[in-house]
Order: structure tokens, then sequence, then C-alpha cells
């Protein structure tokens, strides 16, 4: 099941377990606004290239739509669709005050150089500059785009609207970036983590962990486990897969990683079939990589106990089912990996004030928020009796369509 109808399946759930009337129930899946720009640039050789960009807007009743420019070469309208609809749950779960966008450029920005990536930003800027902006949507970097990619995009927008650094999150720290955006969703997933093992009495030091994934994310998360007493015994990425009953030396291996690019021939760590790791004897797995890695061939072999979600939509409906069967405890992805666009929030509102934070306040604000946003979940599975998966759903859903219902839809 790919992610959009996945979420609109868990979606629909969320709503009849709150008995949502079926028009305002419609309301809510439509989005707002769906835009698409053709870009036409001149190429380092002369050559004209053209490429399509979009942008969905999916929701503004809680406040300026949020999300994400990828730059991919197989941008599917459906998929940023999904997308741009679970950035409204996910900034609601969190009850930052946003709805959600997301968008992108078919482009393989590998085959691009530097000069031509620059003027690509500059014309997708150029061609929406008058539909996003600091009140009315704001993007942020996702797969193929990143701080400096949001460099261009708030240099462009200034020239029309003035200097504007809160119409792009995710912005290098000299143009008004926040301290701690780096670690942030690697950091918010520790901190749900917490929140979810105290709950069942437990704490991370002590505990196995098995980690896919060791990009930004997993590379986050594998180090704070590690400060906090944690042993992560198992870490893959798509080079390859280490293991260590004793548990491995974060720092070593992400030094390792920078100097050969990869984690094979890791001397602290046996070599491991990667298809293995998902299904490694483990306290706590945390998949931090691609979605739909769970599913309904090895969802009976998961020897975890808890699954913490730190990549988007990585178990199946399928896999879900079979999970809760046997007693595993999944932390839903738009509670768990909300850390990102958490920080992002305080990063505009350092923006809109002009006032910037210590790197230690984003990181005890970020703990407040995620923490408070388990508690109300956990308020939701206990009056409804539902997962904690659904258990999100329905906060978000809830509050989505409370600020919707006051604003008046139906006038």
């Amino acid at each position: 099941m790919n992610a959009l109808a996945a979420t609109n399946r868990n979606f629909r759930h969320a709503s009849r377990i709150l008995g949502l009337d079926s028009k305002l129930e419609k309301s809510l899946l439509i989005p707002f606004r769906e835009i698409k720009v053709e870009c036409t640039i001149p190429k380092d050789d002369g050559s004209l290239a053209t490429y399509v960009g979009f942008r969905v807007q999916h929701d503004n009743a809680r406040g300026p739509m949020k999300g994400g420019i990828r730059y991919h070469p197989e941008v599917d309208p459906d998929e940023v669709n999904a997308l741009a609809q679970l950035m409204t749950w996910k900034t609601a779960v969190v009850d930052i005050p946003y709805g959600g966008a997301k968008g992108g450029i078919g482009c393989t920005p590998k085959d691009l150089s530097m000069s031509e990536l620059e003027r690509l930003t500059r014309v997708f800027t150029q061609k929406i500059h008058d539909l996003i902006g600091t009140h009315t949507d704001v993007p942020a970097p996702d797969m193929g785009t990143n701080a400096q990619t949001m460099a261009w995009i708030l240099d462009e927008y200034s020239k029309f609207h003035g200097h504007s650094p809160a119409v792009v999150t995710g912005k290098p720290i000299a143009l008004g970036g926040s301290l701690g955006r780096e670690a942030a969703t690697g950091r918010g997933v520790v901190f749900a983590t917490e929140a979810l093992l105290a709950q069942h009495g437990k704490s991370i030091k002590g505990l196995t962990f098995v980690i896919q994934g060791f990009g930004n994310v997993g590379s986050w998360v594998a180090r704070l486990i590690g400060e906090r007493g944690g042993k992560i015994i198992a870490v893959s990425d798509v080079t390859g897969a280490v293991k260590n009953q004793n548990g491995l030396d974060i720092v070593d291996l992400l030094r390792h990683k920078e100097e050969t690019g990869c984690l094979t021939n890791f001397s602290g760590g046996d070599h491991m079939d990667p298809n293995e790791l998902l299904t490694h004897e483990c306290d706590v797995l945390i998949p931090c990589a691609l979605g739909g890695v769970l599913n309904k061939e090895n969802a009976a072999d998961v020897k975890a106990k808890f699954i913490i979600e730190a990549a988007n939509h990585p178990t199946d409906p399928e896999a879900d089912e079979i999970l809760s069967k046997k007693g595993v405890v999944i932390l839903p992805d738009i509670y768990a990996n909300a850390g990102g666009v958490t920080v992002s929030y305080f990063e505009w509102v350092q923006n809109i004030q002009g006032f910037m934070w210590e790197e230690e306040k984003v990181n005890n604000e970020l703990q407040k928020y995620m923490t408070k946003a388990f508690h109300n979940i956990k308020a939701m599975c206990q009056s409804h009796n539902c997962s904690l998966r659904m258990g999100a759903f329905t906060l978000a859903v809830n509050r989505v369509a409370c600020a919707t219902t006051l604003r008046g839809w139906e006038a």
C-alpha cells in the first residue's frame, strides 16, 4: 500500500473514531491549492532545459502551511499530495501553529552543476513567490535540497518582498538558521523514545537498539542513544550493515564512515546481511531510512519489543496488524519524527522576533513539545481505546477539525 493510500486510510479510521461529519471529513482531505510550474533554464553548455516544479498546499486552518521541497527525478504528484497531508497531521500532533504542504522539482540533482541548481531554484522561486510567504507557506529542505537551496530561495524571494528570513526554514546559521536544527529530527526521535520507555517503566540506559539508516537522522539517533547509555548492537545504511553484541562504538563508526564513505570493514564490529537487520534480536528497533521496510513478509520475524518510526511510513498496514497482535509497541512516524518541523517552527519564531536562541534553549523547548505531545497522544489512546498510531491521528485530526469548524468552513 503506498503512502497516500495508507495516510487516507489512517485519516478515515481516525475520523470514524471521532465521529466527524462526512462533509467535514471530505473537506479536510481536499488540498487547499496545487501549483504546477514549468522552469526553463540555460544549462552550462548553452542548451535550454525545462523542469516541472510543483507545490501542494494542503490545509491552512491552524496557520501557515509548512513542508519540504525535494529535488528528485521521480516526483510523483500522488506522493507529494500524501506528504502534504501528512504534514498537516504532523504539525497538529505536536501542536505547532501550521498546516501541511510539500513540493519539489522533477530533476536529478547530481546531474546538475552548482550554478544550474542555483538557476533552477531561482526560476522556481520566481514562479511561486506570490504563493509562499512568512504567513502563507514556509518551505524547508527535503530529499536533494539543503541549507544552500534555502539560501537561494530566501534571496530570490527577498528581491520581490524585502528581507524575509522567515519565508524558509533550514537555512544556514549565517542567514538566520537556528542552532540545533541539524540534529533536531534525531534528537526529537530520542525524546519521543524516552517518553515511550518511561511510560513502560524503562529508560534508554541498558537497552539494546538496532538502527536502520545512518544518514542525518540515523547517525544523530545513534550518537544520542549512545550518550544516554543505550547499547547499539547493529546499524545499516545503503553501503551495508555492521553488528556487535557488546555494542558498537558510535563515535568510531561515524569516523570510519567519514573516512571510507561506508559502514563495511569497520574494525569494531562484524559484517551482517542488511536484510537480517530488521529481524535482529533487540529491545528497540528504529527504522530511519525508507518507507515500507516492515511488511507482511518480515513482520512476523521482528524480535524487537518497541519500534520507533523515525522514517516516514516504514510500516505497511499489514505489518502493523501482525506486529500489534504480537504485542510490539509502535511509536508512529507522525509523532516520532516531528522534531525536525518543531525546530523549524522555532527557527521561524526566532526570525519573526529577530532574536536568536541559545542551542540549549532550542533543545529544552524541543523536549517540552515532544514530551507534552506524547502525553496528549496517550490521553487520546485511553479515551478511544486505540493504538498509539490512532491516538496520534485522532489527536491531529481533531485539532484540525476544531480549527476548521471554529473558522466557519461551510460559509
